[in-house]
């Protein structure tokens, strides 16, 4: 077996691995595989986990813990009873949590659009009426948060999410800029690193002087309690940090239960400081007139409490790390010997982020495609889908079975030899 990168190889061994690897793609491609590793669904399995809702809160149990009736219309900060199980998980006070409809994803797109129409309770204007709004994007990250800023015309700026969180020398000296009007972060398991942000880093944040005075984080703590192992990662009170350094309205904090029951008929939470809320509701309540109060009944009666999300949790890591365990062994078996790739090891969340040959992740997505393996889009993971090393690809191993998932793995694989094999022979 070689120990030598292939980046070390002479014009001969070069030329006689490009053919062998050609060769086993050929194979690859005649097998006319339709294989999807592009989003981090949860499998059917996972799904089933939760068929118990289908029938809840059940035929006469339409009352809340206050006493609510959660058939009809009101309660704009959802039942107690399921913001009280969130608030025990997550260690915050209820006050602080807000319950709504299936997508935090929907929230978060709110506040902005409020903030650029109408401006934020610490805001001067209406953000529509600066000269321009930057925001801070840890890469690789989210392609859907980048996706609401970029609908807003807002200026991306890059900064790296590293193992600890973002760069904090870089954040803390853009936020000096007073059109720097706020950032994303994933603050646990992030997509699509699996990176977790430190108490340290937390802690930055919370004090680190900002020139714009409506400046906001979005901290979207959607793997809050997805773990693949038999521990679960501390969550930190954001908002309560916030509030400690004298900076109480700076966190948006959200999360929901889309990958612990039903990803499209789950429960998003929102916790931020009280004025936070009163500006939020101000206008939330023009836009409706209260969420699904029925499904967060539901979702109260299927958890119980706290430890009824964890035990449910435990189920989701026994399905998932077994697809996790088997994409890490392919990369292993099949890459590391070369040198043309490297990738995270998680922990939790649903994805894995592979760094291959920089200059050559669009051609290994665009070789899977050929192959009938379907890849999130090299670039993804970047504001405007412009990865400016061209070396990242996203991994989400969820979704298939995990024979299926051995098979595509194995095809990517292959796609990432021989991407690196014709950039080296070139």
């Amino acid at each position: 077996m070689s120990s030598v990168s292939l980046q070390d190889f002479d014009a001969e061994r070069i030329g006689l691995f490009h053919e062998d690897i050609k060769r086993k793609f050929d194979e690859l491609k005649s097998k006319n595989l339709k294989l999807d590793l592009t989003r981090g669904k949860p499998s059917s399995e996972q799904l089933d986990f939760a068929d118990e809702l289908l029938a809840l809160p059940g035929k006469g149990d339409f009352k809340a813990a206050d006493g609510t009736d959660v058939r009809n219309y009101g309660g704009l900060d959802g039942i107690v009873d399921i913001r009280q199980i969130w608030a025990d998980l997550l260690g915050v006070p209820v006050e602080q949590v807000l319950a709504g409809d299936a997508s935090s994803l929907n929230i978060m797109f709110d506040v902005i659009s409020w903030s650029y129409i109408f401006g934020n309770n610490d805001s001067v204007q209406p953000w529509s009426k600066e000269e321009t709004v930057k925001w801070i994007c840890p890469v690789p990250g989210y392609d859907r948060h980048f996706s609401i800023t970029e609908r807003f015309g807002f200026e991306m700026i890059s900064v790296p999410m590293n193992e600890d969180g973002p760069d904090m020398d870089a954040v803390e000296e853009l936020v000096k800029d007073p059109q720097v009007k706020g950032m994303w972060v994933v603050p646990v398991f992030s997509n699509p690193t699996g990176f977790t942000v430190s108490e340290d880093v937390a802690k930055r944040l919370s004090t680190m002087e900002t020139a714009a005075p409506d400046f906001r984080v979005v901290w979207d703590n959607a793997y809050a309690v997805h773990t693949l192992t038999d521990e679960f990662p501390e969550v930190i009170d954001i908002v309560g940090l916030g509030e400690a350094a004298g900076n109480p309205n700076r966190f948006w904090a959200f999360t929901s239960t889309s990958k612990i029951t039903l990803a499209g008929a789950g429960v998003s939470f929102f916790m931020t400081s009280a004025k936070n809320r009163k500006w939020y509701s101000g206008h939330a309540g023009i836009r409706g007139i209260g969420p699904n109060k029925v499904n967060q009944l539901a979702h109260a009666r299927y958890f119980g409490d706290a430890e009824g999300v964890r035990a449910v949790m435990r189920k989701h890591a026994a399905s998932l790390a077994p697809k996790f365990n088997k994409v890490l062994e392919i990369l292993d078996s099949r890459l590391a010997e070369y040198g043309v790739a490297q990738w995270t090891v998680p922990a939790g969340g649903y994805f894995i982020s592979l760094d291959v040959v920089p200059g050559t992740a669009s051609r290994v997505a665009e070789l899977a495609k050929e192959a009938g393996i379907a890849l999130t889009g090299a670039g993804s993971s970047f504001p405007l889908h412009q990865d400016p090393e061209n070396k990242n690809l996203r991994l989400a191993p969820s979704l298939p079975p995990v024979e299926e998932l051995e098979v595509a793995m194995d095809g990517v694989a292959t796609c990432v030899l021989l991407a690196a094999a014709e950039h080296y022979a070139s």
